[in-house]
């Protein structure tokens, strides 16, 4: 290219270098005029060279030139699944790692005329309905998805995602890719921070996951009727259980403070939260007014034993046992369910090492994450160790407004720095040696810069012992300059890092429709679906012996058959105000051949797949002709494919 197009191209280019320093000063500005940023160092102003490295995806180092063998070629399938959140979509999504491919959008806690969730009886049922038949709720706000254990590692079995809006978990079935379980929390306002057990907490022999431990994160009255409006100091947070089997809410324990993530222990014994406003302050002054917030651990087999022992009390009208683990109530560490460990301010994050040893928070207002050791936690819990701050083991400085950490299995760490634009990785080791006095060692190995401000970050496999350290992904929040322009929403960006050597690699760049959070990825050979549905698994199934259209009263039933390129009964007759129910099976036995069934003029879509049955109940309050058509490609006759609906006046 000569030098005449090169100055052009140049031109055309966006200044990084400008906006970089405007993201990040503004971010300062921000926190620095509330009165809540603590330790911050002024770094140097972003170079042109690393700029224009921030402009290509690629890191300031120089290794960051992008490696060959990260594509997958047409026809080639992924290593792993990439299973995310969908942010206020309300749904869950699956994508082809290092692909980027979107394979699937599971619908959550949204309304889909694709599949029918939130249109067929069997999903209303799921997703819960008012009196007159109606859903409860139309919309969900998902953050984190994470999959249930075995031997510390993924089985394969289930998704738990949150719905941070109305405070609801739902669980994914992994075979279908479909959600069958949904759970409302009891006096809880703004469920975030969601993790399954890896093991029982009581029995070693179990070890699988059998519970899913959710922090509520808003302080509301106890309970919210219209009490104590006026008076904050009555409100309260509660970290919630829902056993993993029966979906139902087993215990809940009320806290200081305000729960954001949650982790598990590999042995069962804990669940943590970091929490934020450990004042209990109602507004933003009084939940700055602390030097430190906290790390809370939950003794769960203490907790558990005050439940069967009936120590616990009710909140309103909720049957759920609900015990005190407010710090007040726990002083005595051997008889405590709660551990504070404080934590550097306002901790966003808390995940568990693969090793099994520590709990990583990332403090957020300060330049540091916080490293806990379990087993000293244990031994504040055991009355052998003076103070909860002395299972801290490290604090390292590892840049500005660190948000999420991700582990590699051999000893490092990777977080999310989101005032920096960067992610970091550091030794944590290094760290410890540090923390005790080694003024030799410097924990941090390297940076890289992603485009722009990283929110949640996470490794492969890296929530598990089988942590292989070969990509992290950067959920980033701002893409401004990345992608074609398409109106004031931008999309975000997910940005795939080779963290298999000792310099990180910015590899790829996936869009995301916002606003995914957090997400895990899991190695393919888990994961094991079925092809085609049991047909015997759905009690309302048609066969030729139970199809047709009956009557009784004003209340029609049809039970219809597919087989591509036809349905079974070619004609429907129905009488204006009559409550009809239509109620489809596939026939079908070839993979991927799904019918639809969509009836204009009545708000009906949905799917059938191989072998599987739903069903829609309506009114037909229209007099006239209604076209029954398939609306999921399925055979050359797929346009013929049809039934009359006829409502006589």
């Amino acid at each position: 290219m000569d030098k005449a197009k090169k100055t052009k191209l140049n031109k055309d280019l966006p200044e990084q270098n400008t906006r970089r320093r405007f993201l990040g000063q503004s971010a300062l500005l921000g926190l620095a005029g509330a009165g809540v940023l603590a330790g911050c160092k002024e770094e140097p102003a972003v170079t042109k060279a690393s700029a224009a490295a921030s402009a290509t995806g690629t890191a300031v180092s120089k290794a960051a030139s992008a490696p060959v063998g990260h594509e997958v070629a047409p026809g080639q399938l992924d290593d792993y699944y990439f299973f995310s959140s969908g942010g206020h979509s309300g749904e869950a999504r699956i994508i082809g790692y290092p692909s980027g491919r979107t394979l699937r959008r599971i619908p959550v806690f949204n309304i889909d005329p694709m599949v029918g969730w939130g249109i067929t009886n069997e999903s209303k049922a799921i997703i819960g309905t008012n009196p007159d038949g109606s859903l409860k709720y139309t919309t969900g706000d998902t953050h984190h998805i994470h999959g249930s254990y075995k031997d510390g590692t993924y089985d394969g079995r289930w998704l738990f995602v949150n719905d941070k809006l109305h405070s609801r978990l739902a669980r994914i079935r992994m075979d279908t890719m479909e959600c069958d379980k949904i759970t409302q929390l009891p006096n809880v306002m703004g469920y975030h921070g969601t993790f399954p057990d890896k093991c029982d907490p009581v029995d070693p022999k179990i070890n699988y996951t059998t519970r899913v431990f959710c922090g509520g994160e808003f302080h509301i009255p106890l309970p919210n009727d219209g009490h104590d409006l006026n008076d904050p100091s009555k409100w309260g947070a509660l970290f919630t259980c829902i056993d993993a089997e029966t979906m139902e809410v087993r215990w809940q324990v009320r806290i200081d403070g305000n729960c954001d993530l949650v982790a598990t222990s590999y042995n069962g014994k804990y669940a943590a939260t970091n929490s934020y406003n450990t004042e209990n302050a109602a507004d933003q002054a009084g939940m700055m007014s602390a030097e430190r917030d906290a790390c809370i651990f939950f003794d769960i087999a203490r907790i558990e034993k005050l439940v069967k022992d009936g120590k616990f009390t009710h909140i309103g009208t909720s049957k759920v046992p609900v015990v005190d683990g407010r710090k007040a109530a726990n002083q005595d560490p051997k008889t405590a369910i709660t551990c504070y460990v404080p934590a550097g301010k306002n901790p966003h994050g808390v995940n568990a090492s693969p090793d099994g040893k520590y709990f990583v928070t990332s403090d957020k207002l300060s330049p540091t994450a916080t490293v806990i050791e379990i087993a000293l936690v244990e031994k504040w819990f055991n009355g052998e160790l003076k103070t909860e701050r002395d299972a801290v083991v490290a604090q390292p400085e590892i840049g500005l407004g660190p948000l999420h950490t991700a582990f590699d299995g051999k000893g490092n760490a990777f977080t999310t720095l989101f005032l920096d634009s960067q992610i970091v990785k550091w030794n944590v080791d290094k760290a410890i040696a540090q923390y005790k006095g080694d003024k030799s060692v410097n924990p941090v190995l390297d940076k890289v810069d992603v485009h722009y401000q990283p929110g949640h970050g996470f490794a492969s496999m890296g929530e598990t012992k089988e942590a292989d350290g070969k990509y992290f992904n950067s959920g980033n929040k701002f893409s401004k300059d990345r992608f074609l322009p398409v109106g004031p929403l931008h999309c975000e960006t997910e940005q795939m890092i080779d963290i298999s050597g000792d310099k990180m690699r910015i590899v790829s760049d996936h869009t995301a429709y916002p606003e995914p959070h957090d997400a895990i990825i899991m190695r393919r050979d888990i994961v094991k679906t079925r092809q085609i549905y049991n047909m015997d698994d759905f009690p309302n199934a048609v066969k030729p012996d139970n199809a047709g259209i009956t009557r009784k009263g004003n209340k029609v039933s049809v039970r219809m058959m597919s087989v591509a390129p036809a349905y079974s009964i070619p004609e429907i007759r129905v009488k204006k105000g009559d409550e009809v129910t239509i109620t489809l099976t596939n026939h079908d036995k070839v993979e991927d051949l799904t019918h639809g069934c969509g009836i204009p003029y009545h708000n009906i879509n949905f799917i059938v797949n191989p072998q599987e049955t739903k069903s829609v109940t309506f009114k037909a309050d229209k007099p006239g002709v209604y076209w029954i058509y398939c609306t999921h490609f399925c055979h050359a006759l797929h346009l013929e494919m049809r039934s009359r609906f006829i409502v006589e006046a």
